[in-house]
């Protein structure tokens, strides 16, 4: 992608909301790890944080999905499962 195309992207309504279907589901995948799980609670907070206010996380991690390279390769037209990756990715970066 070009960086116009990455500047849109990264503002695009309908693909923040694919990103915050993302963390909803990542969220739930927290909650049911094992507690042993390195960085846990630290993971559980943000999975709280996601669900108590879903947009304002998916903003913030909007930008940061697009610069995936999966996301760079195939822009809007990711495949879901492929969009999970990154937002995952992205996500365990900041763990």
């Amino acid at each position: 992608m070009t960086y116009e195309e990455s500047a849109a992207l990264m503002g695009d309504q309908e693909f923040r909301g694919r990103v915050k279907v993302s963390c909803l589901k990542y969220a739930d995948s927290i909650f049911i790890e094992a507690s042993t799980t390195p960085a846990h609670n630290t993971r559980l907070r943000w999975g709280q944080s996601v669900v108590q206010s879903p947009d304002m996380i998916a903003a913030q991690v909007q930008a940061p999905v697009v610069m995936d390279a999966a996301v760079q390769a195939a822009g809007a037209d990711i495949e879901d499962a492929a969009l999970q990756s990154a937002v995952e990715a992205t996500v365990n970066k900041s763990f």
